[in-house]
């Protein structure tokens, strides 16, 4: 998750920034063998088909870090997206400006051994295997650009960003999906979690159909897993609702 309204590594405009493939160590590539082994076993049972197929398509491999270049042009020949490297957490104005463009922002360093099972800020295993797959639906993609539009129309509005920021938190960071009567996932601060994808679609959590104004009245906490997700039933449900997204945010914003 990026939509932040914090400062801790904003970064305030793109430096030129780049992934250097040949500066990762042998501690990188063993993190991301380990984490890609311990989730992939959990793709098929819990993710959205949707991933599923984006996974597929952008062919990721425990034995590979990912190459931004190489992603980039499967996704030109997809959706017209692709990832722009960026060092951590970005201001929000970059971040909707960057969404904006068809541009997702992604880190290029990860996590050490030590840090596996939690971590303050997002790695490349989140911006990547957690994001990635899913940027080459056309549907949600739209959803995403058409959402950071939203935000850049009141983006010097500290309130009206708080609350797009629990939109993209409860559909893009955390959100599931119902298909053929099954609660799957699509949201990547699950998907990038093999403790919070068992979770999530549990007993324990409270499940809520798409609601634009009860996620508006819900707040979240970013230090241990959700206390309750958001189902669509559809990607082109979750693209339509843009409209209502933006009339129900001017109507809290009179």
């Amino acid at each position: 998750m990026r939509v932040t309204t914090t400062t801790k590594r904003a970064i305030p405009t793109l430096k030129n920034m780049q992934q250097v493939y040949e500066n990762y160590t042998a501690e990188d590539n063993l993190v991301w063998e380990v984490l890609y082994d311990r989730q992939i076993k959990n793709i098929d049972q819990f993710a959205t088909s949707a991933y599923i197929e984006g996974l597929e398509l952008i062919d990721f491999k425990r034995s590979r870090i990912p190459n931004f270049d190489r992603i980039n042009r499967v996704l030109g020949e997809l959706t017209g997206w692709e990832l722009v490297a960026v060092e951590g957490i970005v201001d929000d104005q970059l971040f909707f400006e960057l969404l904006a463009d068809r541009k997702f922002p992604a880190t290029t360093w990860l996590r050490r051994m030590s840090e596996l099972d939690y971590l303050e800020e997002p790695d490349m295993f989140h911006d990547v295997f957690a994001h990635v797959p899913l940027l080459a639906n056309q549907q949600f993609v739209d959803f995403l650009e058409q959402l950071a539009k939203i935000a850049l129309r009141h983006i010097d509005n500290g309130w009206a960003i708080q609350l797009i920021s629990r939109i993209y938190w409860y559909t893009v960071e955390f959100g599931l999906i119902e298909e053929s009567g099954d609660l799957r996932i699509y949201g990547a601060g699950i998907l990038s979690s093999a403790g919070e994808t068992v979770y999530s679609v549990g007993q324990e959590p409270i499940h809520h159909q798409y609601d634009v104004e009860r996620m508006f009245n819900t707040g979240y906490r970013k230090d241990h897993f959700q206390e309750e997700y958001f189902i669509i039933d559809s990607f082109q449900t979750l693209y339509e609702s843009i409209e209502q997204i933006e009339a129900a945010l001017e109507s809290r914003l009179l």
